[in-house]
C-alpha cells in the first residue's frame, strides 16, 4: 500500500467515527512563546486541553507535520544513525476533547491496525502504565489494562514506568497515563529465538513504537502536585513513516516510498549507492531526512538565520551539507536539486511545498554556497590551529571556537585531525560547549507559578478593535521570573482593549487604574494558548475590584499606521513588480515597519520610487477602512482576500480592505489611510535568496526623518560656505579629491621605485637566503607593490617590511615561492607570530602575508626576530 493511500485510509477511518478532518497546523509556530516548532500533534489543540477555549468539534483527526531536534531519541546529531528516528515526521492523530475516553481510543486503534491495515495481531504489543511510588503515588492504569485484556493475550501486554507510560505536556499542564502500541517486524526465525516482548522500548530497529494513546486526566500544577481534570481528553499520535514501514513490509523507514524517491535522487546526483557502506548510508539518510525538515520549514515561512527557529533550521541544513561534503564528496551545492522530488512525492498532501518550490530551492542553494565557503575558510583556520599546536592534542576550546564562531562541524575537525595523526581534546570541547549551553539556558530560563484563578465563569473577550479603554475585572494571574525581566506578573482580564502580539504586530502597552487612582503599568501583551496575557511589574492591591484598562493611544495609533502601510505596500509591490510577490514576514512596531517579500532581484531605485508613490497616492486618497468580522474562510478567499503562507486560519476570519487591497488580518488598523500621513522607504535589501526586505516609516517618524535631513543639510551648507548649490559644491570636492588621490598614488609609486634601488643594496645573505627586514615609510599598497618588485629580482628572498601609519603598526612578509616549497617557510606563520609583538594579527598566503597591530613600539623587536626564521 502506497504512503498516500495509508494516510487517506487513516483519516477516512476516523471520519467514519464522526471525527472532523482538520488540516495540519504549520510546523513553524509564530505566536506561541513556549514553542518554536510543532513537535507533537497536540500542539495546535493546547487551548482545548487547558480549557481556555471551547472546541467547535469535540472529535477531530489529522496528519500533523512535526519537527523534533532534542529530547529522547531526537538529538539532532543522532538522526540518520538509526533507521527509524527523524527530525521532520508526520504524526497521524485522533483527538477527543471531553468526548470519548479510553474504551473508544483503545478499541478503534486496535480496529484500525488489525482490520484496516491487516497487521498480524501476534506482532503487536501494548503497554500500560504500572503506577508510581514517587510523590505522585499513582495507581496502575487498571481501566486501560482491563480493556486491553479483552483484546489481546496477557503475554502481549507489558507494564511501563512513568518515563515511558505517563505523558506530560511540560513542567505544568495537562498530563496522564498512556498506552503505547509496539510492532515486531522481525523474521519468524528471529522471533522464535528472542521474544518481542523483551525488546519493547529497548531501541531495537525492528521492534518499534507505532502508536501512543494518551489519556489526559490530570493537571500538573507549578508546585508539582497533580489534580484531576474536570474534562478528560484523548490525544493519540502514530508515526506515519513507521506505519508505512510496517504496511510496505520493509525493515526501515528509509526503505518506504516516503524516502526512496529522495534516496534514488541522492544516489544519482552524488554517484553513490545506498546499502553498500554504513558511513555512506548514514550520510544519505541524514540528507534524505534533513531536506524534508528544511523544505517544510521554509514553506512555512521560516528562513535559515543565526537566531531562534532560523538557527535550528540552519543547523539542520548545514549538518546535511557537511555529511555530503565529508562522505559523498559533494563540493558544490546539490541539496536544492532534491526539492523537486520531494514536491512530487508529498506535494499532494502538503500543497504549500509546490506553491513555495522556487523559494525553497533558492534559499537552500544560497545556504549551500555560503556554508561550503565557510567549510573552506574553516579548513584554513584549522590549519593555523594545527600549525601553532604545541603537541599532538589540539586544544578543545580552540576547536569549540571554530565550531561556535565559524560553524565548522566538530566531527569534521576530529576526522581531519585523525587523518593527520593528531587528537582532539574532546573533554575541553565538551566543557566549552557545556559552559555555552549553561549561559544560554540561564538567560532564557523562566519559572512560572500556578495561576491564581479569581473567577472561572467570566468569559474572556478582546474589544480593542473598537475601544482603547474599558472597565475590566481580573480573571486570573500568576508570577513569572526570568533572568532577562526579573519578576513580573501575567494577568488575564475578562475584557481587554489591549492587542496581543501577533501577525507581526507588537503587543499594546498602557496601564490599569484602580478606583482610588493607583496605576499599574502594562508593559506588554502576548497571546498564549488562546489567552490574552498582560505583563506587569506589580499586582493591584485589591485584585478583586473593577479597574479601568487604558491602552497607550499614541503608540497604538503609530502602530496602526504602520500596519495599514504594510497592506498598501504589499499591494504596491504586486502591482509594480508582479503578482509573484508574496509576503514572507513582517514586523509592525510603533516606530517603523519591516516587510519581507519574494522577489528574485534587487528592487531598483526607480521601482522603489514607484512603490512609494503608489502607497502615498492611496494615503492621499483617504481610503476608509472596510472591516468584516467572522467571515467564512471560503467566502473571504472568493472575495479576493490574500491568505499568507505559514499562517493558521480558522473557519471564520476577519478581512481588512482599503480600496482594492484586501487581506485576512487580525491586527489593528487606521480608520482611513489619511491617518498614515506619509510613507517613506528607508532601505531595501536581501534577506535570503529570493527574499527581499523593505524597512519603512510612516506618520510622526516621517516628520522626524525630514526634520533630521533638513538639519543635516543646513550643517552641510555651512561647511560649504553656504553654497546655493550644495550638490554641485560636493561634486566639485569629490573631483578635486580624486585628482589629489591620483597625485599621491603617483608620488608613492615613485618613492617605492627609488626605495627599491636602495633596498636591493641592503639585502644580505643568511645561510644562502637573501634576507632583509626593514621599516619603510609607505602604506600597505605601496609595501605590497615594493615586495613583489623586489621578489621579481630574487629567487630566494625572505623579506619583512614594517611601517607605522596613523599610530598603527603594519608588518608584511614576502617569501619567494622556491623557499616556501624547499624550506617549508610560511609568511602566514611569520606574521601571526611576529604580529603578537605589535599587539595584532593577520594572515594571507604562504608566500605573502600581512599583519596589523596597535603597538608600533613592537616593530623594532619584530624586525630583529625575523632573522630567526632563516638563521
Amino acid at each position: 500500500m502506497k504512503s498516500q493511500e495509508i494516510r487517506s485510509k487513516f483519516l477516512e477511518f476516523f471520519k467514519d467515527k464522526e471525527h472532523k478532518i482538520v488540516a495540519s497546523a504549520p510546523m513553524v509556530i509564530k505566536d506561541d512563546p513556549t514553542l518554536m516548532f510543532t513537535n507533537a500533534g497536540m500542539n495546535q489543540f493546547k487551548e482545548f486541553f487547558l480549557g481556555n477555549t471551547v472546541p467547535k468539534d469535540t472529535r477531530v483527526t489529522d496528519t500533523q507535520k512535526c519537527l523534533r531536534v532534542s529530547g529522547k531519541h531526537n538529538d539532532l546529531e543522532e538522526v540518520g544513525k538509526d533507521t527509524y528516528h527523524h527530525t521532520m515526521f508526520e504524526m497521524l492523530g485522533n483527538w477527543s476533547f471531553g468526548d470519548y475516553f479510553k474504551e473508544e481510543a483503545i478499541t478503534w486503534a486496535w480496529e484500525f491496525l488489525t482490520d484496516v491495515c491487516k497487521i498480524d495481531k501476534t506482532s503487536l504489543y501494548v503497554t500500560v502504565f504500572e503506577g508510581s511510588k514517587d510523590a505522585d503515588n499513582l495507581e496502575e492504569d487498571a481501566e486501560a489494562l482491563a480493556l486491553w485484556k479483552n483484546i489481546v493475550p496477557e503475554s502481549q501486554i507489558l507494564f511501563g514506568n512513568k518515563k515511558d507510560n505517563f505523558w506530560e505536556m511540560g513542567d505544568q499542564g495537562p498530563c496522564g497515563p498512556c498506552s503505547e502500541i509496539h510492532v515486531d517486524i522481525r523474521s519468524a526465525e528471529e522471533k522464535a529465538k528472542v521474544s518481542g516482548a523483551s525488546l519493547v522500548n529497548n531501541d531495537h530497529p525492528q521492534v518499534v513504537e507505532i502508536w501512543n494513546l494518551v489519556f489526559m486526566q490530570y493537571n500538573r500544577r507549578a508546585n508539582g502536585q497533580l489534580e484531576s481534570l474536570p474534562a478528560k481528553h484523548v490525544d493519540t499520535g502514530m508515526g506515519f513513516e513507521r506505519l508505512c514501514m510496517v504496511m510496505q513490509n520493509v525493515q526501515s523507514n528509509y526503505d518506504t516510498d516516503v524516502f526512496t524517491p529522495i534516496i534514488r535522487e541522492i544516489e544519482a546526483i552524488t554517484n553513490n549507492t545506498y546499502g553498500k557502506d554504513e558511513k555512506l548510508d548514514i550520510a544519505i539518510r541524514v540528507i534524505a531526512d534533513h531536506i524534508r525538515a528544511v523544505s517544510f520549514s521554509i514553506s512555512d515561512g521560516q528562513l535559515p538565520s543565526n537566531t531562534g527557529a532560523g538557527y535550528v533550521i540552519r543547523r539542520i541544513l548545514r549538518r546535511a551539507i557537511r555529511y555530503g561534503f565529508t562522505f559523498l564528496d559533494t563540493k558544490e551545492p546539490f541539496m536544492y536539486r532534491l526539492v523537486n522530488v520531494l514536491c512530487d512525492s508529498m506535494g499532494a498532501a502538503f500543497p504549500e511545498l509546490k506553491s513555495q518550490k522556487q523559494l525553497i530551492e533558492n534559499v537552500i542553494k544560497e545556504e549551500e554556497h555560503s556554508f561550503l565557503k565557510t567549510l573552506d575558510q574553516g579548513l584554513v583556520l584549522l590549519d593555523s590551529i594545527i600549525e601553532s599546536a604545541a603537541s599532538e592534542t589540539i586544544d578543545g576550546r580552540k576547536a569549540f571556537e571554530l565550531y561556535d564562531t565559524f560553524g565548522f562541524p566538530i566531527d569534521l575537525t576530529a576526522l581531519i585531525l585523525s587523518e593527520r595523526g593528531l587528537h582532539l581534546d574532546e573533554k575541553g570541547f565538551e566543557v566549552a560547549m557545556g559552559e555555552q549551553k549553561k549561559r544560554s539556558r540561564s538567560a532564557s530560563e523562566i519559572s512560572k507559578e500556578d495561576w491564581t484563578v479569581l473567577s472561572s465563569d467570566l468569559e474572556q473577550e478582546f474589544i480593542g478593535y473598537d475601544v482603547l479603554q474599558s472597565n475590566v475585572k481580573l480573571v486570573k494571574y500568576r508570577k513569572v521570573t526570568s533572568k532577562k525581566d526579573g519578576e513580573q506578573y501575567q494577568i488575564v482580564f475578562n475584557l481587554t482593549p489591549f492587542y496581543a502580539e501577533g501577525g507581526g504586530q507588537v503587543g499594546d502597552k498602557g496601564y490599569l487604574e484602580a478606583a482610588n487612582g493607583d496605576v499599574i503599568y502594562i508593559l506588554d501583551t502576548k497571546k498564549e494558548n488562546n489567552e490574552i496575557i498582560h505583563f506587569a511589574k506589580n499586582l493591584p492591591k485589591d485584585v478583586k475590584e473593577t479597574f479601568k484598562a487604558v491602552v497607550d493611544e499614541k503608540q497604538r495609533r503609530r502602530t496602526e499606521a504602520n500596519h495599514t502601510a504594510t497592506h498598501l505596500l504589499h499591494q504596491a509591490l504586486r502591482e509594480i513588480l508582479g503578482t509573484h510577490v508574496e509576503q514572507k514576514g513582517s514586523a509592525v512596531h510603533s516606530k517603523y515597519l519591516r516587510f519581507d517579500f519574494s522577489h528574485f532581484s534587487k528592487v531598483t531605485a526607480e521601482e522603489l520610487m514607484e512603490v512609494e508613490n503608489f502607497v502615498n497616492a492611496r494615503i492621499e486618497g483617504n481610503l476608509p477602512l472596510e472591516e468584516s468580522r467572522n467571515v467564512p474562510m471560503q467566502t473571504a478567499v472568493e472575495q479576493g482576500a490574500m491568505a499568507l503562507f505559514g499562517e493558521k486560519y480558522g473557519d471564520a476570519v476577519r478581512t481588512i480592505r482599503f480600496g482594492k487591497s484586501i487581506e485576512l488580518c487580525g491586527g489593528t488598523h487606521v480608520k482611513t489611510t489619511a491617518d498614515i500621513w506619509h510613507f517613506k522607504i528607508k532601505s531595501e535589501g536581501a534577506v535570503a535568496s529570493g527574499i527581499r526586505r523593505i524597512e519603512a516609516i510612516t506618520s510622526d517618524a516621517v516628520k522626524d526623518f525630514y526634520t533630521d535631513n533638513n538639519n543635516t543639510l543646513s550643517e552641510v551648507k555651512v561647511l560649504l560656505n553656504n553654497s546655493k548649490d550644495p550638490v554641485k559644491a560636493v561634486t566639485s570636492l569629490q573631483e578635486e579629491n580624486a585628482k589629489l588621490k591620483k597625485e599621491v598614488e603617483g608620488l608613492l609609486r615613485d618613492k617605492a621605485k627609488n626605495l627599491k634601488g636602495d633596498l636591493l643594496t641592503e639585502i644580505q645573505s643568511l645561510d644562502g637566503i637573501d634576507f632583509l627586514a626593514k621599516k619603510v615609510d609607505l602604506d600597505a599598497a605601496g609595501i605590497k607593490d615594493l615586495s613583489f618588485e623586489l621578489g621579481s629580482n630574487k629567487d630566494n628572498l625572505f623579506l619583512l617590511l614594517a611601517a607605522e601609519n596613523e599610530g598603527k603598526a603594519l608588518l608584511s612578509c614576502y617569501i619567494s615561492k622556491e623557499l616556501v616549497e624547499k624550506k617549508g617557510l610560511s609568511a602566514v606563520t611569520v606574521v601571526r607570530e611576529l604580529g603578537k609583538l605589535i599587539q595584532g594579527g593577520g594572515g594571507g598566503q604562504a608566500f605573502f602575508a600581512t599583519a596589523g597591530g596597535k603597538n608600533p613600539g613592537g616593530i623594532a623587536e619584530a624586525l630583529e626576530q625575523a632573522k630567526n626564521y632563516v638563521a
